[in-house]
């Protein structure tokens, strides 16, 4: 009862519900915030501690900036966001801050529109040499299915484009990158579909901040042709993985496009099925199933993409997924 009355009191003081109440819209840094209250860091940085202390408010670090966000977990997640529902939506003061959370939220948004135009340009071209997005959407919305889980994690999230398609799938998601630029990008682009319950925080794909058998599915998609070690971010993702979790991965298959090595930092020139399916093993994993989705004859992309879907302490032949077909790619799949 103690421990509650004193969660209850660090909620019961002015400032610290317009804290909440902004934080439960977007995950913000003291700048931001400062910016959106009206008040001096120094005044904000204690009533956040008071916050985070109670276990109403998240904070995480990316790079030499800090987050905060409402919390989701823990036992006083809950009681954060019941105590939103609470609050007058019409308060004059709430009002006008959720008007200076906009003018921030713009703000965000033109920085990330402006780096997506600069390196758009480099993007398309390594896009250009496989098979469309939206096929490789729609296997991989296929493979992990439409059952739903409690947490899934995306490694190497880039611009949250796993997260927003399969955010309908997870209570909460949670996307991680060593880019900032990225991070904004995918920050704008979950703020704009309204995606509240997916998160994106700056973690290392090698050393992930999350703790052992904490997801239901962890993907990583295009990331691992950019490493030194994908054989190491493969065990680092099984760790993650609840007994029973799936593990999704997106790359190319192995090619010879060696200006994708010289012009666009990639470390490995795809992936056989071999290889993979040694690192799957390594990991303790079994792997599920194999997709494959190469060019048509008459498409002028030169790549095939790979999926591999493997599981843990899960028999794979449950989780194979059977091959559609009329569709413009050929197809091969095993078990």
């Amino acid at each position: 009862m103690e421990t509650l009355l004193q969660v209850l009191r660090a909620a019961g003081e002015t400032t610290r519900l317009r804290l909440l109440a902004i934080l439960s819209e977007s995950e913000l840094s003291v700048s931001e915030i400062t910016h959106v209250l009206r008040q001096s860091q120094p005044r904000v940085s204690r009533h956040l501690k008071l916050l985070s202390d109670a276990g109403l408010i998240t904070r995480f670090r990316e790079g030499s900036w800090v987050f905060y966000r409402l919390e989701t977990r823990g036992p006083f997640g809950q009681l954060a966001h019941t105590l939103m529902d609470f609050l007058p939506p019409d308060d004059p003061v709430v009002m006008r801050d959720r008007e200076r959370l906009a003018d921030v939220r713009a703000e965000r948004s033109e920085l990330a529109a402006e780096y997506f135009k600069r390196n758009a340009a480099e993007w398309g071209q390594v896009r250009a040499l496989y098979v469309s997005e939206k096929d490789v959407e729609a296997a991989v919305t296929a493979m992990v299915g439409d059952e739903k889980v409690s947490v899934l994690v995306d490694l190497g999230t880039g611009t949250a484009q796993m997260l927003e398609l399969l955010a309908g799938v997870a209570d909460t998601a949670i996307g991680y990158d060593t880019n900032h630029d990225m991070l904004n990008i995918a920050r704008a682009n979950l703020e704009q579909k309204g995606l509240s319950h997916c998160h994106v925080r700056y973690g290392d794909i090698l050393s992930m901040p999350e703790p052992a058998a904490s997801a239901d599915i962890v993907i990583i998609h295009q990331v691992l042709h950019y490493l030194d070690d994908p054989r190491s971010a493969v065990q680092e993702a099984a760790r993650l993985l609840k007994p029973g979790g799936r593990l999704l991965i997106v790359d190319f298959a192995p090619h010879e496009i060696e200006a994708l090595r010289e012009r666009h930092a990639h470390r490995r020139l795809g992936f056989p099925r071999s290889e993979m399916a040694d690192f799957v093993s390594a990991a303790g994993l079994e792997m599920a199933a194999v997709r494959d989705l190469a060019p048509g004859e008459d498409d002028t992309a030169q790549l095939t993409v790979s999926i591999w879907l493997a599981a843990k302490g899960a028999a794979g032949d449950a989780l194979a997924t059977p091959s559609r077909p009329g569709t413009k790619q050929s197809v091969k799949e095993s078990a």
